[in-house]
């Protein structure tokens, strides 16, 4: 008797314990999303405020000269960030998902001595930039028609297991998606653009089999534009950060448009 009453009050401590574990470790990758949107952010003012750059943000139409909707915000990001190849970014470079600008130069050429001085330097840290190459977190289904030799850079719920340069593996999580602000439209449909991003959002449904909130107009989103109005306005639907961008992290279930979605905005 007393054996099973100690047997009971283990089972129940640890009935109470692993969802209190599994909560914290939860609020830790949280966290460490967060801090990964952080250092993303003074990346891209850093960027805005070199005058090599334009002084604006990065572009995240999914338009490049290579082929249409081939180049999305989320591998715009990663270029403007750490360089088409990481290496830097270069200032005369026009987000093409080839690197060739529109005079026909290939101004990410590192046997180019005078180009290669032009890059800036990354404005991340790599090692903790969580940067992979598109091809190699869709090995089932493709990129197509996204660039698959291009980079993006992946939140930190690893839940994809990747192989690397040399044979190492690695985990990535889901693409972050970046939409840049029009701050000069008047319609939260001009303001931001769901088909920035909305060709990596299906193929990361085709590849894991799932329907993302996201890009399904039966989903819990029934619209993008509903995920990102601020309930706070309520004259006229208007976004979040409408004078700037947005980022979006999939969160633990790897899934865009659900509860646990890690934001720029409002959480």
């Amino acid at each position: 008797m007393e054996l099973l009453t100690v047997l009971a009050i283990i089972s129940l401590l640890v009935g109470i314990l692993i969802p209190a574990v599994s909560a914290v470790k939860n609020s830790a990758m949280e966290a460490k999303q967060r801090g990964q949107f952080v250092s993303i952010n003074l990346g891209l003012t850093t960027f805005k405020n070199d005058s090599d750059c334009g002084g604006d943000y990065p572009p995240s139409d999914a338009w490049s000269p290579g082929g249409p909707l081939n180049y999305c915000g989320a591998q715009k990001l990663a270029e403007a960030l750490l360089g088409w190849d990481l290496l830097g970014f270069h200032p005369k470079s026009e987000f093409t998902a080839n690197g060739v600008n529109f005079a026909g130069v290939f101004v990410y050429d590192t046997t180019d001595p005078l180009l290669f001085g032009q890059r800036k330097d990354p404005f991340l840290e790599l090692g903790t930039t969580n940067a992979f190459k598109l091809g190699s977190l869709f090995p089932k289904t493709g990129t197509a028609p996204l660039a698959p030799d291009t980079y993006v850079l992946c939140d930190v719920f690893g839940a994809t297991k990747v192989m690397l340069p040399g044979g190492t593996t690695a985990k990535a999580g889901a693409p972050i998606l970046y939409y840049k602000a029009n701050t000069g439209g008047k319609d939260i449909r001009a303001v931001y653009d769901e088909r920035d991003n909305e060709v990596l959002v299906f193929l990361k449904g085709a590849e894991d089999g799932k329907t993302h909130p996201l890009g399904d107009p039966a989903g819990g989103y029934s619209n993008f534009y509903d995920y990102i109005t601020d309930p706070k306005i309520t004259a006229k639907q208007w976004p979040y950060k409408p004078n700037s961008y947005i980022l979006i992290s999939a969160g633990a279930d790897g899934l865009y448009g659900t509860g646990d979605d890690i934001r720029s905005f409002d959480n």
